[in-house]
């Protein structure tokens, strides 16, 4: 025997049951039992206490967004500042003649891009989010790479040939993007 499936059920409940639904129910118990608990679980949602969200939510929100105009303002302030200065080393060392003018300039565009990044940076790692353990793996080891990177260039600033510091700085300029990249994507897709 075929029993009634729950749309006919609920159209029964519904009072826009099908007639052979309707002449079903009077004779099949196990879809009278169906149906008699099918009016129970409404009765006991409609028994629920309505959820109503707190009032007091508005002014964590104020303060959230209030915190979000500030930083977006110091974002800002920061890159300008950042640029304002790159600008200015630039155009110094462009001014010195020849060969050592270019290297010169080459080692400015490299620190102005090391420097941006790292503002970069920073927009990335304000929300807080957690990151998974394979992004949070590869974060660590630009970051480690930077790190050694970073002492390298503090040891050998001054002994170091103009070419080498170029070199190592561009070299620093690329683990910055990958790891602004890392940090972007979340690691999803960094070529390490």
């Amino acid at each position: 025997m075929m029993h009634c499936t729950m749309e006919d059920l609920g159209a029964l409940r519904a009072g826009e049951a099908s007639v052979w639904a309707r002449r079903h129910i009077t004779t099949c118990a196990q879809c009278q039992a169906e149906l008699e608990a099918l009016y129970q679980r409404v009765a006991q949602l409609k028994a629920l206490p309505a959820l109503r969200p707190p009032r007091d939510r508005w002014p964590a929100i104020h303060a959230a967004l209030r915190v979000e105009r500030s930083r977006r303002r110091r974002t800002w302030g920061t890159w300008t500042g950042s640029l304002a200065l790159a600008a200015t080393i630039t155009a110094v060392l462009l001014v010195q003649p020849g060969q050592q003018g270019t290297l010169y300039a080459e080692l400015s565009q490299a620190k102005q891009q090391s420097a941006t990044l790292e503002d970069s940076l920073q927009q990335y790692d304000i929300d807080g989010r957690v990151l998974s353990g394979h992004a949070a793996a590869v974060v660590a080891e630009l970051e480690d790479r930077i790190s050694i990177l970073d002492g390298t260039l503090a040891q050998q600033q001054q002994s170091v040939q103009d070419a080498e510091l170029v070199k190592l700085w561009q070299e620093r300029v690329g683990l910055m993007r990958e790891l602004v990249n890392a940090r972007a994507t979340r690691a999803r897709y960094v070529g390490l």
